[in-house]
């Protein structure tokens, strides 16, 4: 089995999950007669799942070579004496060109070519839009979309009933793009991507399917507690590397490929946090949240890793601040306020003791008094004024507000309010 190399070759990390087989290639002939002869390009064409024609052509472009390919028998040449290295460099240039995602990155990325363009869309993030047709493999793409049959790909129509008859299905291709055929798209729907939130549910779950035809390993397999284990393994060696800060996509997609997303948190509460836990959910707000947004059982699990912080690691230092350390989960939005109620509701033995949890939950008090009452007069209010909101986001951002017609009432004492803060 040869050497496989990450997809992304700007990616360090030896865990990213999208991997592709390194180029392998071997000069064969000599004097006018010399050629390279990829003997992999087809298992390279399969991980980027793009047909391994568009990446030969590329090269030819690049080196100004002829290309010659016999898509039945896996032969895949460039004329001329080429090493490996200079062919992964352009391959690496080709895969940022035609393969990553312009905003995520990640290279699970169709193309679909529709009246004379290409264009591009992932199913991890849902980005759509379209390549710039500035490069010449461009045309080569257009004229050989990717929903072509292989065996046709470069062809003239007389070549495809030549081969019909029984006469060789190779070919050569040169870099003056001068195939005469253009392939039509019957096709006049939209080219477009569903953002509704089943829709992006959809997206995630092909991510999980493809990022498996990519992984090499069988971690799938295995226990979800060795799973666990791993994605421990994955963030303390990211965390003891320098490397968290700015990897948070990467985290998450290593989470989402073990599929242990919902149980993530509590391994990135036992590497991340400790006594400084309020300046490290700040500083580590990105990671949890692709984990917890829109997540309730994550955020669940959130909040038993923090019972398991403060009550068995660190009680004497986070006990006093569980209010305090609860606030500050609100005001970054990793924890909703109905998790927050409904873990409030009831003491449990799930992750501490019956006695310590109950503990946790007298220090949390004052903080789900004060949520429940904040949510309460917001209500009132609503019900008394009718505003105009330009903008709003709790975490900090200004908001707008222009009163359209506001009723009296009553002020509460101000003994009687919570000033969380001073908890």
């Amino acid at each position: 089995m040869g050497e496989y190399i990450n997809v992304n070759g700007n990616v360090k990390d030896p865990y990213y999950r999208y991997k592709m087989p390194r180029l392998i290639a071997k000069v064969e002939g000599s004097g006018n007669g010399i050629k390279t002869v990829i003997s992999n390009m087809a298992d390279i064409g399969k991980a980027l799942t793009r047909p391994p024609t568009y990446p030969l052509k590329f090269f030819g472009c690049e080196l100004g070579a002829q290309t010659q390919f016999d898509v039945k028998n896996d032969r895949y040449i460039v004329n001329g004496s080429h090493d490996s290295s200079k062919l992964q460099e352009i391959l690496a240039a080709f895969i940022i060109k035609f393969v990553l995602c312009p905003d995520c990155d990640n290279p699970e990325t169709d193309l679909k070519v529709k009246r004379g363009s290409i264009g591009q869309r992932c199913k991890a993030c849902g980005y759509q839009g379209f390549i710039a047709l500035t490069h010449r493999v461009t045309q080569f793409i257009i004229r050989n979309p990717p929903d072509m049959d292989p065996k046709a790909i470069g062809e003239s129509k007389t070549k495809r009933k030549s081969r019909k008859e029984g006469k060789s299905a190779q070919h050569i291709e040169d870099t003056s793009d001068n195939l005469n055929d253009t392939v039509e798209d019957d096709d006049d729907g939209e080219w477009s991507v569903d953002v509704s939130a089943d829709a992006v549910a959809e997206r995630m779950k092909a991510l999980t399917e493809g990022a498996k035809s990519l992984t090499l390993t069988n971690d799938l397999e295995q226990t979800q507690t060795q799973r666990l284990q791993t994605f421990f393994d994955y963030v303390k060696k990211l965390k003891a590397d320098d490397q968290l800060i700015g990897n948070d996509k990467q985290m998450f997609w290593e989470a989402d490929r073990l599929d242990i997303k919902d149980k993530g948190p509590l391994v990135l509460v036992e590497v991340l946090l400790d006594e400084d836990i309020i300046k490290q959910l700040k500083l580590y707000r990105n990671h949890f949240l692709r984990l917890t947004m829109e997540n309730p059982k994550a955020q669940k699990y959130l909040l038993g890793g923090l019972e398991q912080l403060c009550g068995n690691v660190h009680p004497e230092k986070l006990l006093p601040k569980v209010a305090a350390i609860l606030k500050a989960m609100y005001d970054l939005d990793l924890v909703e306020e109905e998790v927050f109620h409904d873990w409030g509701s009831k003491p449990s033995k799930k992750y501490v003791s019956k006695e310590i949890s109950q503990q946790i939950h007298d220090k949390a008090a004052p903080f789900l008094k004060w949520l429940k009452e904040a949510e309460e007069d917001s209500s009132e209010e609503e019900e008394d004024e009718e505003v105009e909101i330009s903008f709003s986001n709790r975490s900090g951002n200004k908001l707008h507000v222009e009163k359209v017609e506001s009723g009296k009432k009553e002020a509460k004492p101000e003994e009687d309010e919570i000033d969380i803060d001073d908890i």
